[in-house]
């Protein structure tokens, strides 16, 4: 057969010409490192929310509608913080502040507004530049000044600007924030927001205002999109520098134990970091840009690397101490090995292109960049290392290099030996009963799993607000760099949820000139939810109908345009409106009108203020409620809207990808195992405890309070990937030995040989992997907890489920177990199995 001379041409190249492989390999390392220099980076939110029909409706309100931040401008927030930012003092610093920014190169500051600047106008109306305002309130007195203040009490552009414990009569408030826009040529009308990709051109500006600033005094705090895209890049890297010599200490820790060898720790090392390098290149060479979310590809890489690094070492070591030399030690292990390898590299990259069915397309890049590493690992370690070690091997003697042990771990007679066989143990007394306990763990797990709660936030993407101290003790450059974002998110939060709330934006598509549109898109706030921000019967919005109401209240002639075309007199006019809209465009308005109507008047907005205490799935689905209201197209949008959004997307990403996963992955098995063994009963023995390992996770999950977030949502679908791993070493080991020994032996021989080498594997990419918990990123530390535990629970359940599983489906198969066994002879990959003389046995 095809196979069977491809398997027997890759032994053959391996035991006979080993340079010729190890030589290939290292060329099209070559090859790969070249992609390295084209990897991209990309951070933050915005890549998660691409394609969501709501982020689609907020984007067209960004481009049809003129916001604060038009087209081409970004915006700055100064935070002050004093015991009163309204006294004479402290608005001066914050007016100097801006005036500073104003004077400096290269920041390209088109306006200012603050507080400070609203007061000194007060005070003096002709005051119109930044340095008059200056002069203004250096000659005002402190009563003018209080005066001004109290002045401005009922003004929306003065309260929005103070925190929400700002009191009138005392004049004072305790935070106050500024805004300095900037001209950022290509910035584009989402310029508000172009940080949450993570490469903002705001990020240059905000840092170097910063540093301005800070030459005024120590009050005012530099915010925006700059700052939150500078966080969220840094920290990836912050992350990687801090976990990857931990990792690295691990990992060689407890390879120098499974290896217990110099030159093949070594080898091992090396292989690892040839998988890494064709993946990373791949990664550049593909353009792929690297997210968030792909940090987590270099510990799996290494944990399926390693696993398979010592599972060849281990057996060939193995038939070495059978006398064998070293050709014919590696062409059995190859044989033996290879089929294993095989099918656990198909279920782990089944496994993780389930991704593939994601909506969110980081979640995607990372299923298809894990899987092509995975295929990648099993080439290295299934040829290059078994040839790289022919090679070592046979030039040994010359190598200067000392050798301490060739023992396999778990060598009869061991204590590890005996810890390792309480699985069969059991298997031996009562395996029925055991699996029956089995078996309602997994259900009652199941079940409680269902809670899991699901989230998404730009507080997932980014540092904390403390950093833990122990990091803070690294020295450098392991030392991470000093967060403020989530701080300031937090402060303004607390101090301005007025302003700071959440909110729900209403993108309406329809004829704004037809006569009763205006009246039903007021409509839609009566009788509001209870998470809408209301008064007197109708909730608190922002709209065209607003802008009416309040340019009739300042222009008579403009009153009279609206009473004359308004047949209920409620102040909305209900006919002509398209002389009301070129009255308004006409006029000061425009500004404030475009922000609500667009330039073909074929859309509008309307924005609700949320409670600041109202959940946001609770807001979202009163946002869609309101938005049926409507008779014509309308949609609910927000960033509130599209977080929530981007939530449920998780959470169906991780439910369909691990019924995907489960279901290929059966499939796969009882195919890969009717076509190698002529067993295919031996697929669903094998996804047992991969079952259970599954439902423990999801449990401890929900028992550790750990959501489905961005980095999350793969972990069960990466628990089948990996956790099969452990599941079908076990079982194609027993196979063979099944076929040489009795029932009892054969699973002894299986713990002994094979759960060594899978003890040496879990608790080095439990170590290595768990270091993620040290990672800046919380979520990070918890997708690092969570791969870890499912490494162990797979580990567990493979040596301690999996034998009784077996014992069960050799009685199903009338079996004798005092007996040897053989699957059919006309199994089509008979010629990789363990050679002997086995007594035959009907097969399916």
């Amino acid at each position: 057969m095809n196979h069977e001379r491809l398997v027997e041409a890759t032994v053959g190249q391996i035991t006979e010409r080993p340079g010729r492989i190890v030589a290939a390999f290292l060329l099209v390392t070559l090859a790969f490192a070249g992609g390295l220099s084209n990897v991209s980076t990309e951070a933050g939110t915005e890549q998660f929310a691409s394609g969501i029909p709501a982020e689609e409706a907020l984007e067209d309100v960004r481009q049809e509608f003129g916001t604060p931040f038009a087209a081409d401008t970004g915006a700055t927030q100064l935070v002050q913080r004093n015991r009163n930012v309204l006294s004479k003092p402290a608005m001066l610093r914050m007016l100097r502040a801006q005036e500073r920014l104003e004077e400096t190169d290269g920041l390209r500051v088109a306006g200012t507004s603050s507080a400070a600047a609203t007061v000194a106008t007060t005070i003096d109306p002709s005051a119109r530049t930044t340095e008059e305002r200056i002069r203004t309130l250096e000659r005002a007195t402190p009563s003018e000044i209080d005066a001004a203040v109290r002045e401005n009490a009922d003004n929306p552009a003065f309260t929005g600007a103070v925190s929400d414990d700002f009191n009138a009569e005392a004049a004072s408030a305790s935070a106050t924030i500024g805004v300095v826009t900037h001209e950022v040529p290509g910035l584009g009308s989402g310029g508000a927001a172009a940080g949450q990709s993570g490469s903002s051109p705001m990020t240059d500006i905000q840092l170097r205002s910063q540093r301005v600033v800070d030459t005024v005094g120590g009050d005012i705090t530099v915010f925006g999109s700059g700052i939150i895209s500078d966080e969220f890049a840094t920290v990836i890297s912050d992350s990687l520098l801090i976990v990857t010599p931990a990792a690295a200490v691990l990992i060689v820790f407890f390879l120098v134990v499974a290896y217990r060898d110099l030159l093949d720790l070594l080898l091992g090392t090396f292989a690892l970091v040839m998988a890494v390098v064709w993946t990373f290149g791949f990664l550049g060479l593909a353009g792929i840009p690297f997210n968030q979310v792909m940090i987590s590809i270099p510990p799996l890489l290494l944990a399926v690397g390693i696993d398979f690094g010592i599972h060849a070492v281990n057996r060939y070591r193995e038939d070495r101490a059978t006398g064998l030399d070293v050709g014919e030690a590696m062409g059995t292990a190859v044989r033996q090995l290879i089929v294993a390898f095989f099918i656990v590299t198909g279920t782990t990259v089944i496994g993780f292109l389930s991704n593939l069915s994601s909506a969110l397309t980081p979640i995607r890049d990372f299923g298809v960049v894990a899987a092509v590493g995975i295929t990648f690992t099993f080439l290295v370690f299934g040829v290059f290392l078994p040839a790289a070690k022919v090679w070592l091997d046979r030039r040994r003697d010359r190598i200067p290099i000392p050798v301490f042990s060739q023992t396999p771990l778990g060598a009869e007679g061991t204590r590890l030996a005996r810890v390792l066989r309480t699985g069969v143990a059991v298997a031996d007394r009562a395996p029925a009963a055991f699996l029956i306990l089995v078996l309602v763990l997994t259900a009652t797990s199941g079940a409680y799993a269902t809670g899991i709660s699901t989230s998404f936030s730009q507080e997932d993407f980014l540092p904390p607000e403390e950093t833990p101290d122990y990091l803070e003790e690294l020295p450098e450059p392991f030392a991470p760099d000093d967060y403020s974002a989530v701080a300031t998110l937090n402060f303004l939060d607390e101090k301005f949820t007025a302003s700071q709330g959440g909110s729900v934006t209403i993108y309406a598509e329809a004829h704004m000139e037809r006569d009763t549109v205006l009246e039903e898109l007021h409509r839609m706030g009566d009788d509001p939810p209870d998470t809408f921000v209301s008064e007197d019967g109708h909730a608190e919005e922002r709209s065209l109908v607003t802008v009416i109401r309040s340019r009739a209240e300042s222009d008579p002639e403009f009153r009279r345009l609206v009473a004359r075309n308004d047949r209920n007199g409620n102040g909305i006019p209900d006919r002509n409106l398209g002389e009301v809209y070129d009255y308004l465009l006409e006029s000061s308005s425009r500004e404030a009108t475009l922000q609500y109507l667009s330039e073909d008047r074929r859309s509008t907005r309307v924005v609700y203020d949320a409670e600041a205490d109202a959940d946001q799935s609770a807001v979202t689905a009163d946002g869609r409620q309101v938005a049926e209201r409507f008779r014509g197209d309308a949609t609910a949008t927000g960033n509130t809207v599209v977080f929530q959004a981007v939530s449920d997307l998780i959470f169906r990403s991780a439910v369909t990808s691990l019924a995907i996963a489960l279901s290929l992955t059966v499939v796969f098995l009882l195919v890969v195992y009717g076509v190698l063994e002529g067993l295919p009963s031996l697929g669903i023995a094998n996804t047992v405890p991969i079952v259970a390992s599954v439902t423990l996770v999801a449990a401890t999950m929900r028992a550790a309070g750990i959501p489905f977030n961005a980095f999350t949502a793969t972990i069960l679908s990466l628990t089948i990937g990996l956790g099969i791993d452990y599941s079908v070493h076990v079982v194609h080991r027993f196979i063979d030995e099944r076929r040489e020994h009795d029932l009892s032996t054969s699973l002894d021989r299986t713990v002994r040989g094979t759960g060594g080498a899978l003890l040496g594997s879990m608790l080095t990419t439990t170590t290595g992997i768990g270091v993620l918990v040290f990672a800046i990123l919380s979520v990070l530390g918890q997708f690092g907890v969570l791969t870890a535990i499912s490494i162990l629970y797979s580990f567990l359940a493979s040596l301690l489920v999996l034998p009784s599983t077996l014992v069960l489906w050799d009685r199903l198969k009338g079996h004798d177990p005092d007996v040897p066994v053989d699957v059919a002879e006309s199994a089509p990959f008979e010629f990789l199995r363990r050679r002997g003389s086995p007594e035959a046995v009907p097969s399916e």
